[in-house]
């Protein structure tokens, strides 16, 4: 325990251009063995392949997050570890929106996963666009921070407040509409393939209308989602790892839980409280109050285990008349 202790006071602290290459070198090796090793050919996903896919992948950013306490200490580890949660439980709504999106567009499984693949790579992209124009803005114009503040306690109270009504068809989305003026899109599904050419013309196939939809959709969440890991840390390294290790495993999260997300009725208003709770952290300290790394962390993990354990235990109030 003493030599324990002793290394990690006094192990060798990488530089930040260190910890980013590592980062970004998992990150390559994750992406290159889905696409290139275990995907190579369009298949239907197989429920215990993609258990362990999601175990593989959540055991990952649990190992990163111990590496950012070995490297940047345990408050900075334990903000990690927040961020992480918030924003895979964030990630629930995308899953809804992507069943909608194959749904209507009548894509089979086996070729979900390639529109999933290109899409989490695009996610990746616009999350760093995104995280870099949000620490800017708060790098000249701190008090940015309360407009996020004040922004995700509305969205809390928004998403609290929020009826579940019926899904609409995404053909008579606006969405749907706007993407189809630009590209002449073919009605059926033409193998893997995102583009073809008939007659001279250029089309788009479902696959890529898809894709189009799924990214545009990633970028509205993360309006959410982006604000609520400023709150919690401006560790630029905190805020991107944590965010990209919680969409990374976000494929593999579809494949479980796309025909059960809907059953997970009581984890929206956990999400809601963890929302206002976060947003509301900024102000606490004006009232004599902090909260330590360790204690947000407890507390969002509290409430997303009360919003699923009491889904699991109770049943979906709809279904429940229903019957």
């Amino acid at each position: 325990m003493e030599k324990l202790s002793y290394l990690l006071e006094h192990h060798l602290v990488l530089p930040a251009y260190g910890q980013w290459i590592i980062f970004g070198i998992i990150v390559f090796a994750l992406l290159f063995l889905d696409l290139f090793v275990f995907h190579r050919h369009a298949e239907e996903p197989k429920l215990k392949e993609t258990f362990w896919a999601c175990v593989f992948y959540i055991a990952i950013a649990i190992v990163f997050g111990f590496f950012v306490i070995y490297e940047r200490g345990t408050e900075t580890g334990m903000l990690y570890f927040t961020g992480f949660l918030v924003e895979k439980s964030l990630s629930l709504d995308n899953i809804f929106i992507m069943s909608v999106i194959f749904s209507s567009l009548k894509i089979e499984r086996k070729y979900q996963h390639r529109v999933l693949f290109w899409g989490i790579l695009g996610a990746i992209v616009m999350r760093g666009v995104l995280i870099g124009v949000g620490e800017v803005l708060i790098s000249n114009f701190h008090w940015v921070l309360y407009i996020f503040s004040a922004f995700l306690i509305y969205t809390g109270i928004k998403m609290a407040l929020h009826k579940e009504d019926e899904q609409g068809k995404l053909e008579d989305s606006r969405l749907f509409r706007v993407v189809s003026k630009f590209f002449h899109v073919t009605p059926e599904i033409r193998g893997e393939h995102f583009f073809v050419k008939e007659n001279g013309r250029h089309y788009i196939t479902p696959l890529f209308f898809a894709l189009i939809i799924i990214e545009t959709m990633d970028v509205i969440f993360a309006l959410d989602s982006i604000p609520a890991i400023f709150l919690i840390t401006q560790d630029l390294f905190v805020v991107y790892t944590s965010n990209i290790f919680a969409i990374l495993g976000l494929r593999a999260l579809y494949f479980l839980l796309a025909a059960a997300v809907y059953k997970f009725v009581y984890l929206k208003p956990a999400l809601s409280v963890i929302l206002i709770f976060i947003g509301a952290k900024i102000f606490l300290p004006y009232i004599g109050i902090k909260i330590e790394a360790w204690q947000s962390l407890s507390i969002t993990f509290g409430l997303l285990f009360i919003g699923i354990a009491a889904s699991l235990i109770r049943p979906n109030p709809i279904e429940a008349e229903n019957k």
